[in-house]
């Protein structure tokens, strides 16, 4: 996920990507960028199930690929607008009019017009789809290949279907006599819950003998959408360390012993059993700033109780 690694290796690269590397390497940055965002997300939104995250031919896989294609999406997104590429700047002035705010002073009889910096999503949404997709795409059309691009497609989805309207009141005294609005992304914690959600619901697919359809495993099944997340092979239990899989197991993990369902220690430790540490930390506290300008702290002891699984 590192800018200078992934272009050192640019022989084995896809054609787009070794091309993105010498033409567009400020794109490339924010793509190792939006990968560890990804990697970040999808740690939090596992922190108390049996996976860690690895990335191999299963279930999970597909979240993997979701996450790291909607991070690379959102990063890319959120560069431009902070004017950090040049290549790309505030999405382009909308000519129709925003939707009228359904309450609050002003609401009513104001005039809109779209200003601001709005994201420009469908250049972040391009640049995700050019880098993500290129080596899949590269003269290969097996069931591998289709799951992981229709879970990248799925990423960058949960990111641009989601755009929200966001407004500024101008007028004297708050008299809100215009109003200025752009569209933001959504913040990439809501991505996360939102692939997670899809992936609860994840579709188990086959290769349909054309070669280029995925069709849903079962009767009577809907076929997944673009924002569905879809895999073909099943999820060991990920209880035990397994080389194969990637699994370090559960052995060591921090869970939470009065948290019922998928987040307690039951489930997570695997009906092995947790036991009880005590942490002793030191952090900031009592801070006080002086003018100017320095903040001073002491350093406070804290006791933490974890539970870890046996």
């Amino acid at each position: 996920m590192d800018p200078n690694s992934i272009c050192r290796k640019t022989k084995r690269l896809a054609g787009k990507q070794a091309e993105l590397c010498q033409t567009e390497p400020d794109i490339v940055q924010e793509v190792a960028k939006g990968a560890r965002l990804g990697v970040r997300e999808c740690q939090h939104q596992f922190r108390f199930r049996r996976w860690n995250c690895t990335s191999h031919n299963i279930r999970e896989t597909a979240f993997v690929y979701a996450i790291t294609a909607a991070g690379v999406s959102h990063a890319i997104t959120q560069a431009c607008s902070m004017g950090e590429l040049l290549q790309c700047s505030c999405a382009a002035t909308r000519s129709r009019a925003p939707p009228l705010p359904t309450a609050g002073p002003g609401a009513e009889g104001s005039a809109w017009e779209w200003g601001g910096c709005g994201d420009d999503v469908e250049f972040g949404y391009e640049k995700s789809r050019q880098f993500m997709d290129a080596k899949r795409k590269k003269g290969k059309s097996d069931i591998r290949t289709l799951i992981d691009l229709h879970n990248n497609e799925a990423g960058r989805l949960a990111v641009r279907s989601y755009m929200r309207t966001e407004c500024k009141c101008h007028g004297l005294s708050g008299s809100c006599t215009l109003h200025t609005c752009w569209k933001k992304m959504p913040h990439f914690r809501e991505v996360g819950d939102r692939l997670l959600e899809r992936f609860n619901g994840a579709f188990k697919v086959m290769g349909a003998n054309d070669g280029k359809t995925l069709l849903p495993v079962g009767h009577s099944i809907k076929p997944p959408d673009r924002q569905d997340l879809v895999y073909s092979a099943d999820s060991p239990d990920f209880c035990a360390a397994n080389r194969k899989t990637g699994s370090p197991g559960t052995r060591g993990r921090v869970c939470e012993s009065a948290a019922p369902g998928v987040s307690g220690c039951d489930l997570l430790c695997c009906g092995r059993g947790h036991r009880a540490e005590t942490l002793v930390l030191e952090e900031n506290c009592l801070c006080r700033f002086h003018w100017c300008c320095v903040v001073q702290c002491r350093q406070c002891r804290v006791t933490k109780e974890l539970s870890l699984c046996l």
